[in-house]
């Protein structure tokens, strides 16, 4: 059942084997989260596009030693973050210092205060190494819950084939499922390990906000 198996095992190995439709898959599941790791390094869209190509073909050479799905979010981050630092070392990168420059401006958009945005860009990644790693049908319909403003149970049904009757009962699926992916257990226990470590008062990271 879809609710059962990961997809993820299935497309790498088609990718691997030339799949250029199982290769379309994965791209489409983790560019989100890599597009979000390299706006950490506050490259303009024009620098992300071209540092997400270099790791989208770094990934052809190594999909023979990916089978194993839970190892897709971890090299993605990893290897995002390589590339970004070295496209930043290497003098190619744009300095647009108009401040009307669009490309200028969305990076000014970008910038919050360094704590916060940190915390929020490491939740964030979390959530879409998740997401990337759900089946379709869940994937879509927490996307689809997402949106603003939240769709109608009829469009949801429109656009996913989900009956309307479903629908809670696959969210509810879905967000079991997201909360038990490696990366979203392995935040959420962290998170909960620091708050018994903080003084009374402390931040505190509420898995809900992972649901």
């Amino acid at each position: 059942m879809e609710d059962d198996v990961s997809p993820v095992t299935a497309l790498v190995a088609g990718a691997a084997d030339g799949d250029q439709q199982a290769w379309s898959e994965l791209v489409s599941r983790y560019a989100p989260l890599l597009v979000s790791v390299i706006r950490r390094f506050r490259l303009t869209p024009s620098e992300t596009e071209d540092v997400a190509q270099t790791v989208w073909l770094r990934l052809v050479g190594h999909l023979d030693s990916l089978q194993e799905p839970r190892a897709m979010p971890g090299w993605i981050v990893t290897t995002a973050r390589r590339e970004a630092l070295r496209y930043l070392s290497s003098g190619r990168r744009l300095q647009p210092n108009d401040p009307l420059d669009p490309e200028f401006q969305a990076i000014a958009a970008d910038i919050d205060e360094p704590e916060e945005g940190l915390f929020r860009a490491e939740r964030h990644e979390v959530l879409l190494a998740g997401l990337a790693e759900l089946p379709g049908r869940q994937r879509d319909l927490l996307l689809l819950l997402l949106e603003d403003p939240r769709p109608s149970y009829v469009e949801i049904t429109e656009r996913t084939g989900i009956p309307a009757g479903s629908i809670g009962p696959t969210r509810s699926r879905a967000l079991e499922r997201l909360r038990r992916s490696p990366r979203v257990r392995a935040y959420v226990e962290s998170a909960e390990h620091s708050e018994r470590s903080e003084p009374s008062g402390g931040d505190q990271h509420d898995a809900a906000t992972l649901g």
